[in-house]
């Protein structure tokens, strides 16, 4: 049995008097399940702007919901870290679904998710043909997905970071292992369209926002594992971007790369705007090592039937070692103490 939350008396009935009113406990309810906009949150509960925003600045003051922005968009989700957020998400598992008010809000939810996905739909369609056209040339994508989990072994993942999100790929594939995600990106048409698939695949542990993956507005030392996948060959100076990942870190923290091998295929600098055409071992590792991380493995998945005209597919597994180093420390003053005895 998990221990109980404790809280102060006053910031027990702060967290209350916040979530206890109809509205407000309909927003969070919501907010659960996935992030949404004003807009979004107007449509369902069919309340005035002005009063849904006067709700939400409440249930932010009391920590119990997210906001970021995007553009000119603000989103926001239920919190995932402090007790107040746990006591809330404890309080939302006693919510019947039965309820008559629950169950248009879940209906009218679903319109909206819909619409979303629509949107997504219509903007993965116009490229498909280009991404298609990439995913042939390289290793299959099932065959990627099954090394990183084979690299990753069966350890779950407290804080997952997804540098350059894209479709929300990796957040697919990692859910269930993680406790919480985020996914960033450039593009808000390719944020879309994650959205839309975490929507469909009820992941509600992730969510994802508008960054740039040089220049990320997060604290350091705030993610167990970081990903970047298929990202690098965008660059000018992928270096940076590792730095930076390595900057979201926590102590013994690991980071994923998973991109091309190096190649020659050059039209896909103009057609596909890759910058990089690829990657060396040597290069990746020198740069991941110039971050302070340690490399622990490195795995070239290849073409298979492309042969010449084919892109092998690479991933670094890198680590960092300050943790490591910590318990090395410990066990060598521990080793000294006892020889003297």
């Amino acid at each position: 049995m998990s221990e109980p939350l404790r809280l102060g008396l006053d910031a027990l009935v702060d967290v209350l008097k916040a979530a206890g009113e109809p509205t407000r406990l309909r927003l969070l309810a919501l907010l659960a399940a996935g992030d949404l906009t004003v807009t979004d949150l107007t449509e369902i509960l069919g309340q005035s702007q002005p009063r849904i925003s006067r709700h939400l600045k409440l249930l932010g003051e009391a920590e119990l919901i997210d906001r970021y922005q995007e553009g000119a968009w603000a989103y926001f989700r239920l919190a995932h870290e402090g007790k107040a957020a746990a006591l809330v998400r404890a309080l939302l598992k006693h919510v019947s679904e039965n309820d008559p008010v629950v169950q248009r809000d879940g209906e009218r939810l679903a319109t909206v998710k819909r619409q979303r996905a629509e949107r997504a739909q219509a903007y993965f369609s116009r490229n498909a043909a280009e991404w298609d056209e990439l995913r042939r040339l390289h290793a299959a994508d099932e065959e990627v997905d099954a090394a990183v989990i084979k690299l990753l072994g069966a350890n779950p993942i407290d804080s997952l970071l997804d540098l350059g999100t894209g479709t929300g790929r990796m957040l697919e594939l990692l859910a269930g292992r993680y406790r919480r995600a985020i996914g960033v990106d450039a593009s808000r048409d390719m944020l879309s369209v994650a959205r839309a698939n975490l929507d469909k695949s009820r992941i509600t542990t992730a969510s994802v926002r508008h960054a740039d993956i040089l220049n990320l507005p997060f604290e350091g030392q705030d993610f167990d594992l970081v990903t970047i996948h298929q990202v690098l060959h965008f660059f000018d100076q992928p270096d940076i971007a590792i730095a930076e990942a390595a900057r979201m870190l926590r102590p013994g923290g690991r980071l994923v790369i998973i991109d091309l091998a190096p190649h020659n295929l050059e039209y896909l600098r103009d057609e596909h705007a890759h910058v990089r055409l690829g990657f060396s071992h040597q290069a990746m590792s020198d740069w991941v090592r110039k971050a302070g991380l340690d490399v622990e493995q490195v795995v070239d998945l290849h073409p298979g039937q492309q042969g010449e005209k084919g892109l092998t597919v690479t991933i670094w597994l890198a680590r960092d070692p300050r943790r490591l180093m910590a318990s090395l420390e410990s066990e060598g003053a521990v080793l000294t103490f006892a020889g003297r005895e």
